[in-house]
């Protein structure tokens, strides 16, 4: 289902429009370039809270790493004999 819009655009960015798709597939490019431009940011969002997850458990998971590494060493030289 489609649903009719009445936007208002820059001259340019209009020309601009007609020149890549068209004077009859507007809409066409313009659906498009909104879905890339959600898609772009909903990967960006997700990046930014994974860098902000990442930081918030640094410290505690660099302790699990060096409370560990003691037994895998050990657990090394053990299955090396």
């Amino acid at each position: 289902m489609n649903k009719r819009l009445n936007i208002t655009l820059p001259e340019e960015t209009v020309r601009l429009m007609d020149r890549v798709a068209g004077k009859g597939r507007r809409s066409s490019l313009i659906d498009r370039a909104v879905r890339r431009y959600v898609k772009e940011e909903t990967r960006a969002n997700l990046r930014k809270q994974l860098a902000a997850s990442y930081k918030a458990h640094a410290e505690a998971d660099l302790q699990l790493a060096e409370d560990w590494f003691p037994l895998d060493e050990q657990a090394a030289n053990l299955g090396g004999r």
